[in-house]
């Protein structure tokens, strides 16, 4: 994300950056690791303390684990640092965390930080909204790399979440086993592992005679940097609280 930030945002400056105490990056500068200049934040060098990597930042960006999540939007809220959390799969504790940090500054969490997905959402508001459940099932499959740790994805939830609030519906999703008829009014879920899929969504209204699919694939984290910097240049400024990416493109 670093490298992408310096090269596609000159006008954002890198000021701190920071890592596990167990990193092999720790210590070593932003230069060192992704062949930064200086003027872009290539000086800067890696810390395992969240306080010390936003000492001198106004927005802080988060892709890391929901474990370390309340340790930045702690720091964040007692530095006065605005927040953009791409964290998915939070706990409660990662939740109340942000919760409690966004009553002192502006926090702005997104389960996916791609335009092209939540351009996807806002898509699937409009087609949820003309085929209802009594007459097309919906259904999203979702695919990415064998490392990813949570099923189904942020993402992969967020979309179900949107065609449910679109039709209506409470968000009723059926577990693993899929034996048996269809359950009506439920929003299906398959969930597929392997190789270094970035990220693949596809979303199904099946009904009798015809089939509409939407699809969002994920080439590379690129996109996912860049909507995510967009996110933070938005967010300075912005009074205490909660944010989405709905709000940064005002969909």
């Amino acid at each position: 994300m670093a490298r992408a930030i310096a090269a596609q945002h000159p006008r954002v400056q890198l000021a701190g950056a920071c890592v596990s105490r167990e990193s092999v990056a720790l210590g070593k500068s932003l230069g060192e690791l992704f062949a930064l200049p200086a003027e872009t934040g290539g000086a800067v060098a890696t810390v395992n303390k969240p306080a010390d990597a936003i000492a001198h930042a106004d927005v802080a960006i988060d892709f890391s684990l929901p474990a370390a999540t309340p340790a930045y939007a702690t720091a964040c809220a007692r530095a006065g640092c605005a927040l953009v959390s791409g964290v998915t799969g939070l706990d409660a504790a990662a939740t109340a965390a942000l919760d409690e940090a966004a009553q002192r500054v502006a926090i702005l969490h997104g389960r996916n930080m791609s335009l092209g997905v939540n351009l996807l959402a806002l898509a699937l508001r409009t087609v949820a909204t003309h085929l209802s459940a009594a007459d097309y099932d919906a259904e999203i499959h979702e695919w990415h790399h064998r490392s990813k740790r949570d099923a189904p994805s942020g993402t992969a939830w967020m979309l179900a979440e949107e065609i449910a609030a679109a039709r209506g519906d409470p968000l009723d999703v059926p577990k693993a086993d899929r034996a048996g008829q269809r359950r009506a009014g439920t929003i299906g879920m398959a969930v597929s592992r392997g190789g270094d899929v970035a990220g693949e969504h596809t979303v199904t209204f099946a009904g009798d005679g015809e089939r509409l699919e939407l699809t969002h694939r994920a080439g590379g984290r690129d996109g996912f940097a860049r909507g995510a910097v967009l996110a933070a240049r938005w967010l300075v400024g912005r009074p205490p609280g909660r944010y989405q990416m709905s709000d940064v493109l005002s969909l």
